[in-house]
């Protein structure tokens, strides 16, 4: 009795697969084959008959990419690279090398490629590059509108944290230290320039002196220097050489490099004591304007 209800359930699964099979080359969707056999059109059974059978062409929709991936057959076909494909027809590279997998480049395309992969790496390079200063200039431009003419009281506060960023402070075991300001940036020096004018420093006590390497243009940084300070280039200080190690890789260097310039301040050893005392006053000042819980 089992054998032969399993061989009438074989039979029907065969009868129903052929059936499927011919409605399905009759030009049949899942769904119409479905109702036909008394099916579910999401079955397994089903899947499994029709598995191999091609859908007829009226079931197919179209896709919205298929245009594009025409265009990038034909670019690809033309020799043209991912990234160039990519530009025109806005589909990423790891789509395009699904697409493009099996179009083959002749010998002479896949030269040009790499003759034309150094050209397009320096032009977006210098994109880049151009589109990055621009953001760096509005950024800077933005914060330079939001500064106004400096107060004497502001330019005091300044003039002391730029010193004790930059400048020679006492030790324990080196007390009776002078002023000295020691910075690359002339706008940084003349901003302490105008600080030692604001705190009563005469210009008869100060003293300039250029340090740099030895390989860089010495003459040409003092010139430099005297020009951005106003004083005769002869009335500087002996510059001071830094010696060259052929070892270390310097990024300072070319027609911009002009070394540091220390300002010195003769008879100062007290300034540089009311110095440390302003600092400590400012420090104590800004730690009382935010209390614990953030509130000014």
């Amino acid at each position: 009795m089992v054998d032969n209800r399993t061989n009438v359930r074989f039979v029907a699964v065969n009868a129903g697969c052929e059936q499927a099979v011919q409605l399905r080359l009759a030009g049949l969707s899942r769904s119409q084959i479905a109702d036909a056999l008394g099916l579910r059109s999401g079955g397994q059974a089903l899947s499994r008959w029709l598995r191999g059978v091609p859908p007829p062409a009226w079931t197919k929709r179209p896709r919205a990419k298929d245009d594009l991936r025409e265009t990038a057959v034909a670019m690809r076909q033309k020799g043209h690279s991912y990234r160039e494909i990519s530009e025109v027809v806005g589909v990423a590279k790891s789509t395009l090398s699904l697409w493009l997998r099996d179009i083959p480049l002749t010998e002479e395309q896949q030269r040009a490629l790499t003759l034309r992969a150094p050209v397009g790496a320096s032009k977006r390079a210098r994109a880049i590059r151009a589109s990055a200063a621009q953001r760096r200039a509005r950024i800077q431009a933005d914060a330079l509108a939001q500064i106004a003419e400096l107060s004497e009281s502001e330019l005091f506060v300044a003039g002391v944290v730029a010193y004790w960023a930059e400048g020679a402070k006492d030790k324990p075991w080196r007390t009776g230290t002078r002023v000295e300001f020691l910075n690359s940036d002339p706008a940084m020096i003349q901003l302490f320039l105008s600080w030692l004018t604001l705190v009563g420093i005469e210009q008869d006590r100060l003293q300039f002196r250029v340090h740099i390497h030895e390989s860089a243009d010495v003459a040409g940084a003092e010139g430099f220097w005297a020009q951005a300070v106003g004083v005769p280039q002869e009335s500087l200080e002996r510059t001071t050489l830094k010696r060259h190690n052929p070892k270390t890789v310097r990024k300072n260097v070319g027609e911009d490099y002009h070394g540091c310039l220390c300002v010195s301040v003769r008879r100062s050893a007290d300034l540089n004591l009311r110095i440390a005392g302003w600092f400590e006053g400012i420090a104590a000042g800004a730690g009382t304007l935010v209390t614990p819980s953030g509130v000014v």
